[in-house]
């Protein structure tokens, strides 16, 4: 394949991964194949094993991250386990339903927001019969979510910096 297409499919395989990472899915890993196409494409050139390698603990240390925030933002402000589950259930179930929202990435955020916050303030509700305590554990949910958000999309981002600044260098080398 001529160097040309490698880098556009790189590109397109990175705007990509910054798009699953604005919807809170794992944009990294896509960024990491991109990466992988990349270097095998190159050879022993950038990028090599040590920028897939560093790729992947980072990819890896997002998903271990967003694993305990939905629970953490919860129980942070006094939620259940289940109310945790419940808010990256509705987060989910959110984010699907938001695809029917005319507009594209916003409404799946603005739903998958909307799935979070209702899951935790529905099961807390039913377990405590306080309205104020659900809103309030219902508000850890979605600050944990938009959490994730910001942190997927800045390690994608810093993903993508780092392939883009390591091609630029190796092209003027």
């Amino acid at each position: 394949m001529e160097a040309a297409a490698i880098y556009f499919l790189v590109g397109l395989l990175c705007l990509l991964g910054f798009i699953l990472s604005c919807l809170s899915l794992s944009g990294t890993w896509i960024v990491l194949v991109a990466t992988a196409v990349a270097a095998w494409f190159n050879g022993a050139e950038f990028p090599g094993v040590a920028t897939l390698v560093f790729f992947l603990v980072l990819c890896i240390g997002v998903e271990v991250l967003e694993a305990f925030a939905a629970s953490w933002g919860v129980q942070k402000r006094g939620g259940s386990k289940a109310a945790g589950w419940a808010a990256l259930g509705g987060g989910f179930l959110g984010m699907l339903l938001g695809s029917f929202i005319p507009i594209p990435i916003i409404g799946n955020l603005l739903g998958m927001v909307a799935g979070s916050c209702g899951g935790a303030f529905w099961v807390e509700h039913a377990r405590m019969k306080r309205i104020e305590h659900a809103a309030h554990v219902a508000t850890g949910a979605v600050l944990a979510r938009l959490g994730v958000i910001l942190l997927k999309i800045s390690a994608t981002l810093a993903m993508i910096f780092i392939l883009a600044v390591g091609f630029i260098v190796k092209t003027k080398v």
